[in-house]
């Protein structure tokens, strides 16, 4: 108990001293939101993986892969995918975050479509879907303090540990921004997927590991199974795990922000490059050694603490701690990246499209909103903890998030496409998915095995496209023109307009927008 605790308390002193040395009051909103846009491709690759991969990777999705075999690889799939579509993605959104002074996802949403309303609606289904991932979050914390404590501290205590944690850590976010973010998500990268990925081939390759490649070889018949390969689920459902996991990740207002963090284009394509690198290897890895794992009685008997279980049969109390270091470092990074993304978000496009904010007031309502969200996520994870299929809490926050896809992908990509139509497929598609949910959480049968978020979608596209071409008349010239403008911008062939050009687009920007609210 006091190795793992000194252990946790090391490393959490590390974040502390790295944070102290790089603190730096943020001059602007700005600077406090985005860093502005000074971060390498190294450091906005590792803010990609920690906003990518929280510590329940260790526990849920590990739990999965002993539990359900090779489909743990439909993590590794989608995310993999997913980060290469933001590859392609990012250069548009990182030239118009430049361009206009950008830095949240709604603040894109709302400059393509001209309108505050989409910002706003694109901010609440933002926040709504970060939610789950905060709760699964709060409940590895406090499944670290459970573990490090050997049992003796019950959940609540262990869940105010956790929060405890959380709100010390506040303390800097809410001072330094993302530039504290981006600091500790490489030393927090480092311990959570670098040093865990060598631990895992250390693994594979011992001759005296309780989970090696020869254990692979004897994997049960039942865990080389996929969802609809026979048994309760369709034909579908594999395809829609991984396209929503795909489509989301353009979606997520903590990822995404991570665009505007990088100095250049250059930096925005290497580090998702290097980002798809790392979180491929590590997370193939760690779905490799949990399955060798399977055959362990302990590991199969509690798969979520399938990880640390192995740990410590193999490497005793200091091997078991360095794995809830892991879990630790991937938690607090991934709850801080979302707390800070949704605070900023509420702040810059729901409060600040509501009311005129100065840079000042901005930060206060953004610490008010960062604590409320920590508060509201620790009483879930109370309510919630001991779910069955802790990986279902993640999968339904997919099914809101990705209705945000359809305006934002063809938004970015294409000229087509107005307000109205972003307006009317992002709301019938979130209600519809909403409700869909409720009746189906896990799938619908009736279909095939679709989810609720891809049937959404499906009524998202269609009335994206119908309502669009319905109304492309009522598109005013100022409004094309606008658009034309920002595909000059994106396609670089105007990378910077004169000053009283780009006040004036802005202006104008405003007056829609002020049309559309009144």
């Amino acid at each position: 108990m006091a190795v793992m605790f000194t252990m946790l308390g090391l490393f959490f002193a590390g974040i502390i001293l790295i944070l102290y040395i790089t603190q730096k009051r943020s001059h602007s909103f700005d600077d406090y939101a985005v860093a502005g846009r000074s971060f390498g491709p190294w450091y906005v690759a590792m803010c990609y993986v920690n906003s990518w991969w929280p510590g329940t990777v260790f526990i849920s999705f590990a739990g999965l892969s002993v539990a359900s075999g090779v489909f743990g690889f439909y993590g590794l799939a989608y995310s993999t995918l997913g980060l290469s579509f933001m590859y392609f993605v990012a250069t548009r959104a990182w030239r118009w975050g430049k361009q206009y002074n950008l830095v949240t996802q709604p603040d894109l949403m709302r400059l393509r479509y001209s309108s505050k309303a989409v910002g706003v609606v694109t901010s609440l289904i933002g926040a709504i879907a970060i939610l789950p991932w905060t709760i699964l979050g709060m409940q590895a914390l406090a499944t670290v303090f459970h573990i490090a404590s050997n049992g003796s501290w019950a959940l609540p205590v262990c869940l105010g540990a956790g929060l405890a944690v959380i709100l010390i850590r506040q303390i800097w976010t809410v001072q330094m921004g993302m530039r504290g973010l981006v600091y500790t998500d490489m030393y927090q990268g480092i311990f959570a997927y670098v040093i865990a990925a060598i631990v895992c081939v250390f693994l594979l390759v011992s001759p005296s590991s309780p989970a090696n490649w020869g254990d692979l070889s004897h994997i049960s018949a039942d865990l080389l199974k996929v969802p609809g390969d026979g048994g309760q689920y369709g034909p579908w459902y594999l395809f829609c795990q991984i396209f929503t996991g795909v489509v989301g990740a353009l979606c997520w207002p903590m990822s995404f922000v991570r665009i505007y963090t990088a100095n250049n284009v250059r930096s925005v394509k290497q580090s998702t490059n290097r980002a798809i690198i790392i979180s491929g290897v590590f997370y193939a890895l760690l779905t490799l050694v949990m399955l060798a794992a399977a055959h362990i009685p302990a590991v199969a008997k509690d798969p979520q603490a399938g990880w640390t279980t192995l740990l410590n049969q193999w490497g005793g109390v200091w091997l078991m701690g360095l794995g809830l270091v892991m879990i630790f470092a991937g938690s607090i990074g991934h709850i801080d990246g979302s707390i800070q993304a949704a605070g900023t978000q509420i702040a810059n496009d729901i409060v600040g499209n509501r009311v005129h904010l100065d840079d000042a007031t901005k930060t206060k309502v953004s610490k008010i909103c960062m604590v409320i969200f920590v508060l509201v996520s620790a009483v879930l994870a109370y309510f919630t903890n001991g779910m069955s299929r802790l990986q279902l809490l993640a999968q339904l926050s997919y099914q809101g998030i990705v209705q945000i896809a359809v305006p934002l992908f063809f938004g970015i990509f294409f000229k087509f496409g107005n307000k109205y139509g972003a307006l009317s497929g992002m709301i019938s598609g979130f209600v519809v998915a909403a409700v869909l949910t409720v009746i189906y959480p896990d799938d619908i049968a009736a279909l095939g095995s679709l989810t609720s978020g891809v049937v959404g979608m499906m009524v998202n596209l269609v009335l994206y496209v119908v309502v669009s071409l319905a109304t492309r008349n009522r598109m005013s010239k100022r409004e094309i023109d606008h658009v034309d403008e920002l595909f000059e911008v994106a396609s670089a062939k105007r990378s910077a307009l004169p000053a009283a050009e780009s006040q004036q687009v802005e202006s104008e920007v405003t007056a829609t927008e002020d049309a559309v609210v009144q």
